[in-house]
C-alpha cells in the first residue's frame, strides 16, 4: 500500500492540481502531461520494489538504475516528442485456489515508472472524488479499514441482511470508451489522455502467443487499480451514495474493495430492491453479476435463547469468513472472523513449497524466510477470534519444514556413506 499524500510530499504542479480539484469538483483539468518531468519519473524509480518481477525486456529494476539519470532522461525526451511505445506486457498465471490460477501482467520497469507517474497524477485529482465506501488501492487506507467499516454497520444495528456481490472477470470488462469518457470529464489534456491509451492498449505476451485485448486493464499493471477505482466510482459508488440510499426506507452501508463488494442493510425489502436493479445497473456499464456468488444473507444478530455455537448465516469477504458466534460466557452473540478456507489452504501449500524449494539452504536462511512468508500472514490475519486459523497454519508449517529437514538430513547422510532410518 502507498502512504497517504501529503501537501509536503508532494511536487508544487501535483499540490495545484490537488487544489484545483478539490475546489472545483466539476473542473476539467487542461494541463497535466507536463508534470511528467525528469523528476517525477526519478520518483516513480524509486517507488519500484526493488525485487519486482521482470518484464518481456528482462531488466531489472537495479540494471535500469545502473545509468539512471541517463535512461531516465531519454524515456523524458520520447514522452516530450510522442516517441514513446509501451512494450508489451508479459503475462504469467499464478495459483489461486482449487487447481485455478490468475493471469497477472507485469510490464517493463520502463513502462512501469511511466505508469507511476500517470498514476500520481490520476491519485491527485480523483483522491477528491473518491468516496467513503472505496477501500482498496487508495493512498492510506488498507483492507481493515473496510472491515472496520462493516464492523460498525454491524454495532450500529445497519447490516441485518448483507448483499454479497460478484463481478465476473472486472478487470477484463472494463469498456475503454466508457473509461475514457469517465476520464474526460475531469481530463481535458489531449496529450495525457493519448499517453493513458498507450497504457490501455498495450498487447500481451503469454509464453510465445501475443494478443490484443480490445477491453479491459491488465490485472497486475501498475495504473489498473486506479483505473478500475474510476470506472466503480461512476458506475457504482455515486449511483448508490447519490440515487439508491435516498430512497430506502432503513439504512444501507457499501463497503468496496477494488472489485470485492458487499452492502450492508437494516431492512430486508430495501435490500431485495437493490439487488433486483443491481444487475441492471452494472449492465449499462457491460458488467455483469456472477448468479451463483451474489446472494442475500440473513445476518441479523441471534436471539440470546438460541442453542449452538454459531449463528446461521456467514459469507466471506477479503479471505475472511465473518459468521456470529457465542460470547465465552456463553451470553450473547458477537461477530467474529476468521481465515477463508481456501485462503488458509493457500498459506500452507505456499509455505510447504517454500519448504521444499529452500530445503538445500542453510537452516538459519530456511528460518528467515519462513518467518517473512508467515509475518505478513499473521499481519493481516491477525485480528480478535481468528487465532484457531492462525495456530493451524503455524502448526501445518512446523510439521512441513521438519519433514524436509529430516529428508534434506537423510540425503546428506546418504551421500556421506552414513545409514540412514
Amino acid at each position: 500500500m502507498r502512504e497517504a499524500k501529503t501537501s509536503e510530499s508532494m511536487s508544487p504542479g501535483l499540490q495545484r492540481v490537488m487544489e484545483r480539484a478539490r475546489r472545483n469538483p466539476q473542473e476539467r483539468q487542461f494541463a497535466l502531461a507536463y508534470l511528467i518531468d525528469v523528476d517525477a519519473l526519478r520518483r516513480s524509480y524509486h517507488r519500484l520494489r526493488n525485487k519486482a518481477a521482470v518484464g518481456v525486456d528482462g531488466v531489472t529494476k537495479a540494471e535500469y538504475g545502473r545509468d539512471l539519470e541517463a535512461n531516465l532522461q531519454g524515456l523524458h525526451s520520447r514522452l516530450k516528442a510522442m516517441k514513446y511505445r509501451h512494450q508489451p506486457i508479459r503475462r504469467v498465471h499464478i495459483f489461486k485456489d482449487k487447481n485455478r490460477t490468475r493471469p497477472i501482467g507485469i510490464p517493463a520497469t520502463e513502462d512501469k515508472i511511466v505508469q507511476d507517474a500517470l498514476r500520481d497524477i490520476l491519485e491527485a485529482i480523483y483522491e477528491q472524488d473518491f468516496l467513503d465506501c472505496s477501500h482498496g488501492f487508495r493512498p492510506g487506507r488498507k483492507p481493515h479499514d473496510a472491515l472496520k467499516a462493516l464492523n460498525q454497520a454491524v454495532r450500529n444495528g445497519e447490516a441485518n441482511v448483507i448483499l454479497e456481490a460478484d463481478i465476473v472477470s472486472y478487470f477484463d470488462s472494463i469498456d475503454r470508451q466508457m473509461l475514457k469518457g469517465m476520464l474526460q470529464e475531469r481530463i481535458a489534456d489531449k496529450s495525457f489522455m493519448r499517453l493513458v491509451g498507450k497504457c490501455l492498449r498495450v498487447g500481451v505476451l503469454d509464453g510465445e502467443e501475443f494478443s490484443r485485448p480490445d477491453e479491459g486493464t491488465v490485472q497486475g499493471s501498475v495504473l489498473s487499480p486506479i483505473l478500475g477505482n474510476i470506472y466503480l466510482h461512476n458506475a457504482l459508488d455515486k449511483w448508490f451514495e447519490e440515487k439508491v440510499k435516498p430512497r430506502l426506507k432503513g439504512k444501507a452501508t457499501l463497503i468496496r474493495y477494488a472489485d470485492d463488494l458487499l452492502v450492508a442493510f437494516e431492512l430486508r425489502e430495501d435490500a431485495e430492491r437493490v439487488m433486483a436493479v443491481l444487475g441492471k445497473r452494472l449492465g449499462r456499464f457491460k458488467l455483469s453479476l456472477h448468479p451463483d456468488k451474489t446472494r442475500l444473507i440473513d445476518f441479523r444478530r441471534p436471539p440470546w435463547s438460541q442453542t449452538g455455537g454459531k449463528g446461521p448465516g456467514t459469507f466471506d469477504f477479503l479471505g475472511f469468513t465473518v459468521y456470529w458466534r457465542r460470547n465465552r460466557q456463553g451470553r450473547g452473540w458477537h461477530l467474529s472472523w476468521k481465515t477463508r478456507k481456501a485462503r488458509l489452504r493457500r498459506a500452507i501449500n505456499t509455505a510447504h513449497e517454500l519448504c521444499r524449494r529452500q530445503r538445500h539452504l542453510p537452516v538459519p536462511m530456511q528460518h528467515q524466510a519462513l518467518r517473512r512468508r508467515i509475518q505478513g500472514h499473521f499481519n493481516y490475519f491477525g485480528v480478535n477470534d481468528n487465532q484457531r486459523s492462525l495456530a493451524t497454519l503455524s502448526y501445518h508449517v512446523r510439521r512441513s519444514w521438519h519433514k524436509w529437514l529430516n529428508g534434506a538430513n537423510d540425503r546428506v547422510s546418504i551421500g556421506n556413506g552414513s545409514r540412514t532410518s
